[in-house]
Order: structure tokens, then sequence, then C-alpha cells
């Protein structure tokens, strides 16, 4: 069976304020831990009302000091945010610090609006455009140290220099994360929840164009996907109804925290309504284990992920547990730890 993945957003609820909602990730770390998934990614997102966690290096050390096995790392540090130096040192730290669990996944977005990008780099530099290739350069030069003669940047050194930087991966929801993954040799982690690129394409693309370098001998895709299980697919049905409803409302560019079951059955959808959530649940996997199973098994099929990496937000954080243990057991994790 695929090895599993958790990628964790802190969803701020109506029910569950932000602080709380932090305390939920770090309880569903330790629980997914004990499952025997394999790795827990954390999201940077800011001005969001709907996510707690604008920093994920400061949750991994939070989560990568209270469980044992399971792999802690960025889904992702958004790099234009971030000077490469900084992201550097703080990562390198963490590796120091968990030796052999982190991972460092890249992303080219802000992940934010335009006023709060600009709060965010305004006083880092002032270049226009899509600086996200010179900054991923810069990144790899802490690392190897190979600046140009003369260069400024030589008399610099990341700290802690014994430490190597963890393995990076690239995140995307198109087909230029997947090349550029590819052409760099690094890990790739595509975003089929909000993507409007095909997965399958995507993943094809990365595994036949990739190049072995010092980051990587051979490729490492990994499948992000929504996904919802409970123990009858009616209940999974009514989990569902949050995620919807969100959805509906971030489409019209309101992030407000997950609501409630209630509050999403009670809406007076419209016929134009009902066809948006209709499309978007494209992009989500909903039912009991054995149904996401059988939706997600021709996309597993066609794409050939090396790992499926799993986002469930819904509104009560046991049903959220719940949902991760039945597709533990699904995916025969349990057996996989037992042997």
């Amino acid at each position: 069976m695929i090895p599993l993945s958790v990628l964790d957003l802190s969803v701020v609820t109506t029910g569950t304020r932000p602080a709380a909602a932090l305390q939920n990730s770090i309880d569903l770390a330790r629980h997914v831990d004990g499952l025997g998934y394999v790795r827990y990614w954390l999201a940077e997102h800011h001005n969001l009302a709907s996510v707690a966690s604008p920093a994920p290096d400061l949750m991994i050390g939070q989560i990568a000091a209270v469980t044992q096995n399971i792999r802690v790392g960025s889904g992702g540090v958004m790099l234009p945010n971030h000077a490469p130096l900084v992201v550097a040192e703080r990562f390198k730290m963490l590796e120091a610090l968990f030796p052999g669990r982190i991972d460092l996944g890249l992303g080219r977005a802000p992940g934010t609006d335009g006023a709060t990008a600009h709060a965010l780099r305004s006083r880092l530099d002032r270049r226009e455009g899509d600086d996200f290739l010179e900054r991923l350069s810069e990144l790899v030069l802490w690392e190897t140290r190979g600046f140009p003669a003369g260069h400024p940047y030589n008399n610099v050194v990341a700290m802690p220099d014994d430490t190597p930087l963890p393995p990076i991966w690239l995140l995307g929801s198109s087909d230029y994360s997947s090349e550029l993954a590819a052409q760099v040799g690094m890990g790739f982690a595509f975003a089929h929840h909000f993507a409007s690129y095909d997965a399958i394409a995507a993943m094809t693309n990365y595994r036949s164009h990739f190049k072995p370098s010092g980051w990587r001998e051979t490729p490492h895709g990994i499948l992000a996907v929504a996904a919802i299980a409970a123990e009858t697919d009616a209940e999974a049905e009514k989990l569902a109804s949050s995620m919807d409803l969100n959805r509906l409302r971030r489409d019209r560019g309101q992030y407000l925290p997950l609501p409630s079951i209630e509050e999403a059955l009670a809406y007076d959808y419209t016929d134009a309504e009902r066809a948006s959530v209709l499309r978007n649940r494209s992009r989500l996997f909903v039912g009991s284990s054995a149904t996401i199973m059988a939706k997600l098994q021709p996309m597993i099929t066609a794409s050939q992920p090396d790992e499926l990496m799993i986002i469930t937000a819904v509104y009560d954080h046991d049903a959220r547990k719940k949902s991760y243990s039945l597709l533990a057991d699904a995916f025969g994790l349990g057996k996989k730890a037992a042997a």
C-alpha cells in the first residue's frame, strides 16, 4: 500500500479559536504518529481568519518535539516572503535538533492577499515579478557554498554550519513546479486539493523528466488530496457540508472560520451555488473509507505517486482524528507497523 502523510492548515472554526487550533495540530500530530503516517507538513498562510499558523517553522519544532517517528516539515515555506538565508538558518537549526526528521517544502506563492504580501516583503526588497527561481538558487548556494569568487556572501555562513539543510521539496499546482522539481532533482508535491491543473499530467511530467542530483537520485512525488472519512457515507457527507460552505465563501473572497455542520446544513443554497459546490467536490473525496478508496484508486493508479498526503478540514477535532484513523486502517498502516 502507498505511504500516507498529513497536510495541516491548523484550521480555525467558528467554535475553535486560533490558539486552540494550534493545540489541535499538536494533538493530531501525536495521533497520526501513532497510526503510522510517515510525514506531517504545516502550511504557511497570512491574514486568513480560517488558518491559525503563519509560521510553519515554529510549528515544526513544537510537533517534532512531541512525536517520535514521523517526519515533520513545511508544506510549505512561501519563499517569496523570506530571505533565503533566514530559511537556511531556521531549517538547519531544526535539522540539528531533530536529525533525519525534517523536510523543507517550498512554495512560489505568497500565501496571502496583495496588501499582506507587501507588508511581509516591503522591508526585505522591492523586486517585482516572480523571483522564486532566484531565491531558490540562493537558498541552494547557502548549502553548497558555490557563490562566485569575490561575492560578498562568501564571508557569510548559515549556522549551524555542521548541519545540512533537510531534503527540499517543491510544491505546486501547475506544470511549472513539476518541471522545475524534475530539472533540479528535488522532491515534488502536487496540491490536487486546490489545483485546476491535471494531477496526473503533473505527476507524470515530473517523473518522466526527473534528473538525478545531489538532492535526490530518484524522483519522489507526493500527491496531496483533500479527504473526509467517516463510518458511513451519510456521516461523511454531513461533515463535508462545512467544507462545502467554506469553499463557496472562499470563492467569493470570504476567508472565514470553518462553519459548523448546523450552520452549513441550514444555509439556503441557490441553484448556482449548488452547482459551484458540485464543481468543488471534484477536489474533495468524501465517504466511508471504502468509498474514498474506490474514488481515489483510479487517480493513484494513473498518477503513480510515491506517497499520498491527506488534508482533512472538518469542524469537529475528534471527527478529524477519526477520519485519519479510518484512512490509516483502509491503507493498511497498522499492518505495516506490525510487520
